[in-house]
């Protein structure tokens, strides 16, 4: 059935590419309309692990996007993404719109929580959101390296899921509020028990260039040792200065709370904190092909326990984008991946960004 929805909105993006309405539109029955988007992006990675593939490539996301309005009341959005030689689903949801103060979206979306994960993959500032070094599972409960992103995803604190998210904007604008109920269990994926969990962010706009947002999050989990239903909580701030147009550009981010992959005992977990920044500053070029420079660098520590010595970690990502127009670039960074009780692992890559 997935497979059929998938199939059938590939078919609708394609009659839509060899349509000429403006903006990518099409004008639909009884007002109806539809607009077509997607993406690629293609990667070439190496890795400095013994026993990994020395470099590989990849379609890291070949995505269609077409959202649906109805009226001004209700819209919908239905994402596929057939990157990695697998075809899964990404955005799926029907909105309620009663204004920019409230509205209600059903379906599968990214809960509200972790400014780097709510970040769109065609702006994202670094080429892997977690970083990571193919071959390397030093960071307990997580696998991978001890990043942020790491974190909130493999937690199932940030990320997609299924469920129910309330969200508007206040005060002209300047607050935004978002509230989640789901599954838990992450995107594509059957509820595991009679549970849910909670995601929560709000955010307010001290000027134009400089947004501050809190995130809470509860997850629900069968606890591995015991079998038994429990929940973890995650706390968070970030804040983002700058734009994605020129100039400087931060987001900076602290995140805290249960590991429950990383049991303690029969009931408990383990506490883990993490912390990352990432720095650009975009420089426009007057040229007819590259538009923009862009260097970039990275930090990112996580400590998967914070009751054991010597666990934790650093990430670093230097880094270059040149921009080609629109969300089209081409990125190159270094992941240097260094743990506290063992070797420091590189991994190289290279990724085009495509936006239509």
């Amino acid at each position: 059935m997935t497979q059929r929805l998938l199939l059938s909105l590939t078919a609708l993006a394609l009659v839509g590419l060899a349509t000429p309405p403006a903006h990518g539109q099409i004008r639909l029955s009884d007002g109806v309309s539809v607009r077509l988007s997607g993406l690629i992006h293609s990667q070439f990675n190496s890795t400095s692990v013994d026993g990994e593939p020395g470099t590989e490539f990849l379609i890291r996301r070949a995505r269609l996007s077409a959202e649906i309005r109805f009226n001004e009341y209700l819209s919908a959005k239905v994402e596929p993404d057939f990157g990695e030689g697998k075809m899964t689903l990404k955005d799926a949801w029907v909105r309620l719109s009663f204004g920019p103060e409230f509205r209600a979206t059903f379906g599968q979306f990214k809960r509200p929580f972790d400014l780097f994960e709510l970040t769109s993959s065609t702006r994202i500032l670094v080429v892997e959101r977690a970083g990571g070094v193919r071959g390397v599972d030093t960071c307990t409960g997580t696998g991978g390296v001890c990043s942020l992103s790491r974190f909130t995803e493999t937690l199932h604190y940030a990320d997609r899921d299924i469920g129910i998210m309330l969200h508007g904007n206040l005060a002209a604008g300047r607050l935004s509020y978002a509230a989640s109920v789901t599954n838990g269990t992450g995107a594509n994926a059957d509820d595991e028990n009679g549970n849910k969990s909670f995601s929560g962010r709000v955010g307010f706009e001290l000027t134009s260039d400089v947004v501050i947002s809190a995130n809470v999050g509860v997850h629900d989990y069968v606890h591995p040792t015991s079998g038994t239903d429990r929940f973890a909580m995650a706390f968070g701030g970030d804040v983002e200065i700058g734009n994605f147009t020129s100039g400087p550009h931060l987001q900076l981010g602290i995140v805290g709370g249960g590991n429950w992959r990383n049991p303690v005992g029969t009931l408990a977990a383990a506490t883990f904190l993490t912390a990352q920044g990432i720095l650009t500053y975009k420089i426009p070029v007057a040229s007819p092909v590259v538009t923009a420079v862009e260097p970039v660098g990275r930090v990112s520590w996580g400590d998967p326990d914070t009751d054991v010595d010597d666990d934790a970690g650093l990430l670093f990502t230097p880094g270059l984008a040149l921009h080609f127009g629109g969300r089209n670039s081409i990125a190159f960074n270094l992941d240097i991946w260094s743990p506290a009780q063992a070797d420091t692992e590189y991994s190289f890559k290279a990724q085009s960004f495509f936006h239509f």
